[in-house]
């Protein structure tokens, strides 16, 4: 009984995080400088290890459902061997459920794209989905190329919390790699916080996130905190700006 009350006070935990809104503005948790520094590097094409799960093979969406109703199948565009966001149906996110892993994929922002600041190619791949929306730890996605926007919101960041070592995206229309190595969060019996989330993020092969320690699930307005969970599916963002969709391949996970 004693476990069951729990299970029932950290659901409701977490309802409230989920549906309480934030105070203050957006512009309050942006962060402007230091820029991160330029530096020229290629997408790194990894076919899966052999242990691998891989979640998109350029055939279809069998690992992936709707994050508004997991019991529907994902809704985003498969066609010439990429996966490509579908605005109009939401987020997606995996099937399956994880703790700790390492996660390989591949995307790229349309050669044509428009807009400025975070109005470019404006994605992201969350680490642990919580939930509807976008709730859960975010590792952002966006054209980061000649493009200036604030550095805790460029590609490589944490959002709105880590700014990423440097920046090596390259230009519109090429291809972007992301390697992954994610620690989930641990929780006492009593839901408090045990060890934080960690991530190291590889990004064309350049490390921009070194073993940093997250301060909580991403918030766009307000401070981060931890909620209690367990094993989370890792959800990809169909932003609801008006550039052009961008597309993904090659996505895969290793469970450590």
């Amino acid at each position: 009984m004693k476990s069951a009350v729990f299970a029932l006070s950290s659901l409701l935990s977490f309802s409230a995080m989920a549906q309480t809104p934030q105070t203050g503005k957006p512009e309050d948790t942006e962060v402007w400088k230091p820029v991160p520094k330029v530096v020229t590097a290629t997408g790194v094409f990894t076919p899966p290890p052999s242990d691998a799960v891989v979640l998109f093979n350029g055939k279809d969406l069998s690992q992936w459902v709707s994050v508004e109703d997991r019991n529907k199948p994902a809704g985003w565009k498969v066609a010439n061997g990429l996966l490509t966001v579908d605005k109009k149906t939401g987020n997606i996110e995996t099937k399956q459920k994880f703790t700790n892993y390492q996660l390989h994929l591949e995307w790229r922002v349309p050669a044509t794209i428009a807009g400025t600041g975070q109005v470019r190619g404006n994605s992201g791949v969350f680490l642990a989905s919580l939930g509807k929306g976008d709730l859960g730890y975010e590792l952002q996605i966006l054209d980061s190329y000649q493009n200036a926007t604030y550095v805790n919101g460029m590609a490589g960041s944490i959002y709105k919390q880590f700014i990423p070592l440097a920046n090596p995206t390259q230009k519109p229309g090429q291809w972007q790699s992301y390697d992954v190595a994610w620690t989930a969060p641990t929780f006492n019996a009593d839901g408090t916080l045990l060890t934080p989330a960690r991530v190291t993020v590889f990004f064309n092969g350049v490390l921009v996130q070194n073993n940093t320690q997250l301060k909580g699930a991403t918030v766009y307005i307000g401070q981060p905190s931890y909620q209690t969970h367990g094993p989370s599916p890792i959800k990809l963002q169909s932003h609801g700006d008006p550039s052009e969709p961008i597309s993904f391949r090659n996505i895969w996970v290793r469970e450590l």
